[in-house]
C-alpha cells in the first residue's frame, strides 16, 4: 500500500496538491480527510467522488501532516489501499442513541470481515465517546481494535462533524472498518498529564455528565482547584483552562488510569459535561500538564510498538486532543515529528475533543488529552 499526503488553506490549493498526486499514475481509493469547518468539504470531497474514492473525514480543532501544524486548513491522506480490504459506512445520531449505533457498527464489521478492526470519527460536541468503545466490543468482543478521534470545530465550540461519501454533515459516526487479516494495524493511547492532589469522589454523576464532586456543585471544585475566582460569565474560559490543564484522572483498580476532560459547564446546576462518561462513585483526581519529558516518552512507546508489533508501516494517523497543543504550544510539533520519524511513513492528524486507542497497558479505550498513533500496513 503506498500513502500520499496534500495540504491546502483552499479548495484551491487542495484540487492543485491533489493533480499533482496523481500525475505519476498513483490511484488511491481511500482518503483520510481532516480540515476546518471553515473550508468547503462539500467541494472537497466530490472531488474525490468524482475519482471514485471512498472518503473518512472530520472536522478539526487543528490538522496536521508530518510536523507541519495548520490551522483552519485542509490535510488529506491519499491510500490505494485494496477496495476489499476496506469499508466505509456512518450512522446519523437521530433517534438512535450512540451506544446502539455504535453497537450496529460493529456487526456490520463482523458480517463484512472476519477480523475486523475500527477507525472511528465522531461529530457532535456532547456525544459520549464511552459508549462507543462500549457499543463496538458488545458486538465483537473486549479484544476488538479500536482507534479514532472526536471532531473539532476551531475549538469555538459551536458544532463539529464527520462526513463520507455524499454525507457531509454528519452528526453521529463514521467508521472505517479494515480487514485485520490483510490489513496490520497497531498503535497506541498516551497522555503523559500527572495525578496530583487528593482523591475525591464523584458523588453524583449521570453518563457523561458530573454534578457533584465531594457533594459540592462540579464547577465550583473545580474553579476552587485551580485557586482562581471567576465570575461564572466567564465560565467557557473556566472550563478551557481546566480540560487543558486540570483534568480529572478516574482511578482504577488493576489498570491505568483514565483521563476525562470537561467540555461544557451549565451555570444553572453548575454541572460539568465531559467527553466520556464518569460513573457515580468513581474516585477522581485532578492532573498536571506534562513535562518536557512527554515527547521522550511518546517516542519510547511508539519504538516499542514498532518493535514488538509493526516494524514497518505504511501510514500513520494520529488524533492528538487540543489540550495537548494548547498545553504543549510549540513542542506538540516536535512531538508530530518525532513518532513520525519512528517509521518515516507519511502521517496525517489532527486535534480532536476525544480519543480512541489502546493504553500501553491496557484495551482500546475512550481518553481525553491524549495521543492516540495508529500505525497500518498492508500485508
Amino acid at each position: 500500500m503506498k500513502a500520499k499526503t496534500i495540504k491546502g488553506n483552499s479548495t484551491t490549493e487542495i484540487k492543485k496538491a491533489f493533480e499533482n498526486a496523481l500525475e505519476d499514475g498513483f490511484t488511491p481509493t481511500l482518503a483520510i480527510v481532516f480540515l476546518s469547518i471553515k473550508q468547503d468539504r462539500i467541494a472537497i470531497s466530490q472531488m474525490l467522488e468524482a475519482k471514485g474514492i471512498s472518503i473518512f473525514g472530520a472536522t478539526t480543532a487543528g490538522e496536521f501532516i508530518d510536523g507541519e501544524i495548520g490551522e483552519e486548513s485542509v490535510v488529506i491522506m491519499l491510500l490505494d489501499i485494496k477496495k476489499e480490504h476496506f469499508k466505509c459506512i456512518h450512522f446519523e445520531t437521530g433517534d438512535q442513541q450512540t451506544l446502539d449505533i455504535s453497537k450496529q457498527i460493529g456487526q456490520i464489521g463482523l458480517d463484512t470481515f472476519k477480523n475486523p478492526a475500527f477507525i472511528i470519527a465522531s461529530g457532535g460536541i456532547s456525544t459520549d465517546g464511552e459508549m462507543i468503545i462500549k457499543g463496538i466490543e458488545s458486538a465483537v468482543g473486549p479484544k476488538v481494535t479500536i482507534f479514532g478521534g472526536m471532531a473539532g470545530d476551531d475549538f469555538t465550540m459551536t458544532g463539529t462533524y464527520v462526513f463520507t461519501n455524499g454525507h457531509y454533515e454528519i452528526t453521529g459516526l463514521v467508521a472505517l472498518i479494515l480487514d485485520e487479516d490483510k490489513v496490520q494495524i497497531a498503535g497506541l493511547a498516551t497522555s503523559g498529564w500527572q495525578p496530583v492532589g487528593t482523591v475525591r469522589t464523584v458523588t453524583k454523576s449521570e453518563g457523561n455528565t458530573v454534578y457533584t464532586i465531594d457533594d459540592e456543585p462540579a464547577l465550583d471544585v473545580v474553579i476552587k482547584y485551580m485557586g482562581i475566582n471567576k465570575n461564572i460569565d466567564e465560565w467557557k474560559e473556566v472550563i478551557v483552562n481546566v480540560g487543558s490543564e486540570f483534568p480529572m484522572q478516574i482511578q482504577r483498580e488493576g489498570s491505568e488510569p483514565v483521563i476525562r476532560a470537561p467540555l461544557f459547564a451549565n451555570k444553572t446546576d453548575r454541572s460539568l459535561v465531559c467527553a466520556g462518561s464518569v460513573p457515580q462513585g468513581s474516585k477522581i483526581r485532578f492532573s498536571l500538564a506534562p513535562d518536557f519529558n512527554v515527547i521522550d516518552k511518546v517516542i519510547e512507546e511508539c519504538e516499542s510498538v514498532k518493535e514488538n508489533e509493526l516494524p514497518n508501516a505504511d501510514a500513520l494517523i494520529m488524533f492528538s486532543c487540543k489540550a495537548r497543543h494548547l498545553s504543549l504550544g510549540p513542542m506538540v510539533s516536535d512531538e508530530i515529528d518525532s513518532v513520525k520519524n519512528v517509521w518515516g511513513a507519511p502521517m496525517a492528524g489532527f486535534f480532536s475533543y476525544g480519543e480512541m486507542g489502546k493504553s500501553t497497558k491496557g484495551k482500546h479505550e475512550f481518553h481525553n488529552n491524549t495521543c492516540s498513533l495508529v500505525a497500518i500496513s498492508e500485508k
